[in-house]
C-alpha cells in the first residue's frame, strides 16, 4: 500500500466514489498486525483507492477527523467520511466493510 500525504488523501477521496486511508504509528504493535491485514485487503480490492500514513507526519488528519487512537482506518464515500474503524478484527471483517462502499 502506498504512503499518501494529506494532499494525496484529499485528492483521492474527492476524486473517487470511495477511498480508504489507513493511519498508523511505527512503534505500535497492533498497527503492525493491522498493516499486514490491510496489505491482504488491498490485494483483494485493487480497484479501491487505499493509502496509508504514519500519523506522526499527518497530525492535521488526526485533528480534522478526531482520530482517537491507532490503528485507524478512514473510509469515505463520495468525499464524505462514512466510517472510522479502530478494531481490526480480521481480514474478512475489514474486507466486508470496504466492499460495502
Amino acid at each position: 500500500m502506498k504512503e499518501w500525504t494529506h494532499k494525496e488523501w484529499l485528492k483521492e477521496k474527492n476524486k473517487n466514489a470511495a477511498a480508504a486511508y489507513y493511519l498508523y504509528t511505527p512503534m505500535c504493535g497492533t498497527c503492525q498486525v493491522a498493516s499486514k491485514m490491510m496489505d491482504v485487503v488491498k490485494e483483494l480490492l485493487p480497484e479501491l483507492p487505499m493509502g496509508k500514513a504514519n500519523l506522526n507526519y499527518v497530525q492535521e488528519i488526526a485533528e480534522l477527523y478526531q482520530v482517537e487512537s491507532v490503528p485507524c482506518l478512514l473510509i469515505t464515500e463520495n468525499g464524505q467520511l462514512k466510517e472510522k474503524i479502530y478494531a481490526f478484527q480480521s481480514v474478512p471483517h475489514i474486507y466486508s466493510k470496504l466492499k460495502s462502499v
